[in-house]
């Protein structure tokens, strides 16, 4: 079986008000990647957000401005692909979906074999999301089209490194 991974299509991310907004190109993985939730929720598959989730004094913080503080506008899904009821949502603290999250129970639970990558940023939070499903024996989908990156260089590296090492389909 299959499932959607939407990593970090959050306001902070997607809305040009956000603290670490993506960009205007980065925008135009919207609406393919509405076309791939539709089919998968048409298609009765799993569909499992992730999202940057922080405390205000979370350690990222030293990296990056903080964004994604619980509980503000900012760690809020964007509307344009907001959850159904039932969909699962897993908050994280790290670019990993799987690093202290239910994720892997999640997918256990369903009997995914297949985790299909969606949402920003390609060369952190899907690259490192990918890595750690690879590790947990998952085969990997990226959908091109529906992951974008503020480095365009980052963004193909990444793509690269996934297909190559992490055995991920570029679809």
């Amino acid at each position: 079986m299959r499932a959607l991974l939407i990593i970090d299509m959050i306001n902070d991310f997607l809305d040009e008000k956000g603290v670490l907004y993506c960009g205007a190109e980065v925008r135009k993985i919207i609406p393919p990647l509405q076309e791939k939730l539709a089919t998968f929720r048409r298609e009765g598959l799993p569909v499992i957000y992730l999202c940057d989730h922080h405390a205000p004094d979370d350690p990222e913080f030293e990296a990056f401005p903080p964004h994604a503080v619980a509980g503000t506008w900012g760690a809020e899904i964007i509307p344009e692909l907001a959850p159904l009821p039932g969909e699962e949502v897993v908050f994280k603290t790290r670019f990993s979906g799987f690093f202290r999250t239910p994720l892997e129970d999640i997918l256990r639970r369903l009997k995914v074999e297949t985790v299909c990558l969606t949402g920003v940023c390609t060369s952190i939070c899907v690259m490192d999301t990918a890595a750690d499903a690879f590790f947990r024996d998952f085969k990997l989908e990226v959908f091109k089209d529906c992951v974008g990156d503020f480095d365009p260089e980052m963004h193909a590296f990444a793509l690269k490194r996934m297909e190559r090492i992490y055995k991920a389909r570029i679809v």
